[in-house]
């Protein structure tokens, strides 16, 4: 892994819609998550691009998957961590460290063909701390 890249630079906007995001993901409204973050995505050039369509994937993956579309689930959080690998164990006060495990644990379920329903109590939680 290369040098992390710089910290996203959001307006207050941007910011407010972050923290909403990271509720709606942590509520299991993956769907809403989604729609939220890729408002500030499409305003984002730069470094910080990738690291907003990691967390769209991680959302999009989640939505798959709680609906049993475990392929469209699998595919999503395959792309997520190759678009989050570069940024570090923490970036944008998500902690990117335990996400990554927690998606990799996930897609290790789905190809061990688990019973994915039984466990949706324990779907992960965006760790924030700005």
């Amino acid at each position: 892994m290369s040098e992390k890249p710089p910290e996203p630079n959001l307006d207050p906007v941007e910011i407010r819609q972050f923290r909403q995001a990271i509720e709606e993901f942590n509520s299991g409204k993956f769907f809403e998550c989604h729609d939220t973050l890729e408002e500030i995505w499409q305003g984002i050039r730069g470094p910080a691009r990738d690291f907003f369509q990691g967390l769209i994937q991680v959302s999009v993956g989640f939505y798959h998957l709680r609906n049993g579309n475990l392929r469209g689930g699998e595919s999503q959080l395959e792309k997520a961590l190759k678009n989050l690998d570069a940024y570090g164990d923490r970036y944008g006060g998500i902690e990117l460290a335990r996400l990554r495990g927690e998606v990799q644990r996930w897609l290790e379920k789905i190809r061990q063909g688990e019973n994915l329903q039984a466990a949706v109590a324990d779907l992960p939680k965006y760790r924030y701390e700005q």
